[in-house]
């Protein structure tokens, strides 16, 4: 599984709504991501799948998702199917 840049397709993100994680953190993977400033402080990612793991999915139905909370409270998270963004910044998917 990749991460994409292109967080919102067909949407230039503006510079101070992206944000690249772990940039200077050589043990994690860079994550892009969006980051507005809205108040419930929501970060959105994409990632793109190979050929795989489509099939994992399609043939086994699940998918996990592996959090560090470094025994912090786990803070909550969705997963999509579709980009949570599209509607809110008036874009086709």
């Amino acid at each position: 599984m990749q991460s994409i840049k292109d967080i919102v397709p067909g949407y230039d993100i503006p510079k101070e709504e992206f944000v690249v994680f772990a940039q200077e953190q050589p043990q994690y993977n860079v994550l892009p991501a969006w980051r507005g400033d809205r108040t419930d402080g929501m970060v959105v990612t994409r990632w793109k799948l190979t050929w795989r793991e489509r099939l994992c999915i399609l043939i086994g139905g699940t998918i996990w998702l592996s959090v560090l909370t470094f025994n912090k409270p786990l803070q909550p998270v969705m997963m999509h199917t579709e980009c949570p963004l599209t509607q809110e910044k008036g874009v086709d998917q």
